[in-house]
């Protein structure tokens, strides 16, 4: 706990963890390639209201998370690092209210401390808040929710929960124009379990009409903003974003209701170990501690919530790793005092943990593989060592602490920082030439550049290639994808092509100029799998392959 005391070396760690490996990881497809084509055309066009994807209508989520998005290329231009830098800051601000709010409610600034570097550290957080989603957005907004709840509730002057109760509608406002309906219904469910022990239904009631007085004045004049600008924007966001993709047989990622218990065991790493334990403690301590009480119920709630939803994705529970952070922070310094069991436990874990996944990688997805399906190639030797060392750290730290568990506990927050440093440099090659679409557009870009039409079979892809050469205008092959409803419209019809009619229009359009092709194979297929007409040029990069055709006189 010493150490993390001193500020600088707090800088330090998160720096390594969440600012330096930003810019040397490709960008994912098609999540990051995603939002980072929205972020530059709204920055190009200095549209704000209606979000845009490819100068197509794209109405999935609303657009405060954008806003935010937009900042990191504002700030930092067309760079990688730019492109996650709203992630990053929206976890950071997090990570500070979980000071906050556990400072306020014990007024232990060990236990603070640890709350935020326990919530920086762990494995899902960390995965998600350095990663171009809006999931870290949300999770901002809803932490400020709840921390603007229990400033309300805990507020002595009227004035001064009024201010709060302000404060919280606007919270909720900014997490609805980030993620839609799902930021008035979590705090909502969150807080429910507390109110009622605690008997709190005429403040409720009584203050509750000035949180949706703040979340309407924040988020009223976007709203009428865009529904005057695009009238369908409403229907499709409500029917089709919230209703089906929570409740519906056609939902988007069904998984079972159990989906998230794996999800959240992983997640808590390199803190494991506490999670119980911190989770026990809360529920025993709920009759004299109504801050347990309430962390209890902010993670619980939304877990349920998000379980219960047919839809599901890691990056849905993310804000349950706040309260949950808090938890296992107070358990562990209590744990200080009591003995250190758990805590043992705990660096017992990191350390299997470690060599475990330094074994997989060397016995499993090496080009050796004893399974005989590696996941590397043999000239990814590098590769394979350099994960294998990451893990190996992991193992490292946790033998570390285990020598003395009481007092070197706080140190396995350094078990992920190995993974962190060194993830972009050991992707192996079939996952970059399916997943991380820059490299192939790097190598492509000349050939590409000057072609008068760029058509591509991937949304993902096709937003990587529109981000790298800076334009809107590609065509869709085959595939529309996430932009169906985009491709819907009138306007935009012509925007999306069928293979079938594909001859036809490349011997009319290539008369006008250039004409490139690029798809992303399935896996098993190759340059044979698709009919096409023949190419002046074809240029293949793992699952990548260009088709390109010249122009005719």
């Amino acid at each position: 706990m010493k150490m993390l005391k001193n500020g600088w070396l707090l800088l330090v760690l998160f720096s390594l963890y969440y600012l330096i490996p930003l810019e040397f990881r490709s960008l994912w497809q098609p999540d990051e390639t995603r939002y980072a084509e929205i972020s530059r055309e709204m920055l190009a066009s200095g549209d704000w209201v209606v979000p845009h994807f490819f100068d197509l209508r794209y109405f999935e989520k609303p657009v405060a998370g954008y806003w935010i998005n937009n900042l990191g290329q504002w700030l930092f231009g067309a760079s990688n690092f730019g492109v996650r830098f709203g992630s990053v800051l929206s976890i950071t601000l997090t990570a500070l209210m979980v000071y906050w709010l556990s400072w306020k409610m014990w007024r232990d600034s060990r236990t603070a401390l640890m709350a935020a570097v326990i919530f920086l550290s762990c494995f899902l957080v960390y995965a998600i808040g350095s990663y171009a989603v809006l999931d870290p957005m949300i999770t901002l907004w809803l932490a400020a929710a709840m921390c603007s709840f229990w400033l309300a509730v805990e507020a002595k002057t009227r004035r001064n929960k009024v201010l709060a109760w302000l404060l919280l509608g606007l919270a909720c406002g900014m997490g609805f124009m980030t993620k839609g309906f799902l930021a008035l219904a979590v705090p909502v469910v969150g807080v429910l379990p507390w109110v009622i022990q605690q008997k709190r239904w005429k403040e409720l009631l009584l203050f509750g009409p000035l949180a949706i007085l703040g979340a309407v004045l924040i988020s009223l004049p976007w709203a009428l903003a865009i529904a005057r600008r695009e009238p369908d924007f409403w229907h499709y966001f409500f029917w089709v974003e919230h209703i089906q993709r929570f409740a519906e047989e056609n939902a988007q990622h069904k998984a079972p209701f159990w989906y998230y218990l794996p999800v959240l065991l992983g997640g808590a790493l390199p803190w494991l170990a506490l999670l119980p334990g911190a989770l026990r403690r809360g529920w025993q301590q709920r009759g004299q501690d109504s801050g347990s009480l309430y962390l209890l119920g902010w993670f619980v709630m939304p877990l349920l919530f998000f379980s219960v939803a047919k839809g599901k994705l890691p990056t849905y529970i993310l804000p349950c790793f706040a309260p949950l952070a808090i938890l296992m922070a107070r358990h562990a310094v209590q744990l200080v005092a009591s003995g250190g069991a758990v805590l043992r436990a705990n660096s017992w874990i990191n350390m299997l943990f470690g060599l475990i996944c330094a074994l997989v990688v060397l016995l499993v997805l090496a080009p050796w593989s004893v399974t005989r399906h590696p996941l590397y190639a043999h000239h990814e030797l590098l590769k394979v060592l350099l994960a294998a060392s990451g893990f190996l750290f992991w193992a490292l730290v946790g033998a570390f602490t285990l020598k003395d568990a009481t007092r070197r506990w706080p140190a396995a927050v350094l078990c992920p920082l190995g993974i962190a440093l060194v993830i972009g440099a050991v992707i192996p090659q079939q996952v970059e030439d399916s997943k991380l679409p820059q490299a192939f557009i790097n190598a492509i870009r000349q050939d590409i550049s000057d072609s008068r039409y760029i058509l591509a079979d991937s949304p993902g892809v096709a937003a990587g290639i529109a981000w790298e050469l800076k334009r809107s205008d590609i065509g869709f092959y085959e595939e529309a994808g996430e932009l169906k409803y985009g491709l819907e419209y009138a306007d935009s019809r012509h925007r999306l092509l069928d293979g079938r009619d594909f001859a036809d229009w490349l011997e009319t359009h290539r008369r006008e100029g250039k004409v490139s092709l690029i798809l992303l194979l399935s896996r098993g297929e190759d340059e044979t799998s698709h009919q096409l007409p023949a190419a002046d040029f074809i240029y293949q990069q793992g699952r990548f392959i260009l088709y390109q055709y010249n122009q005719l006189p």
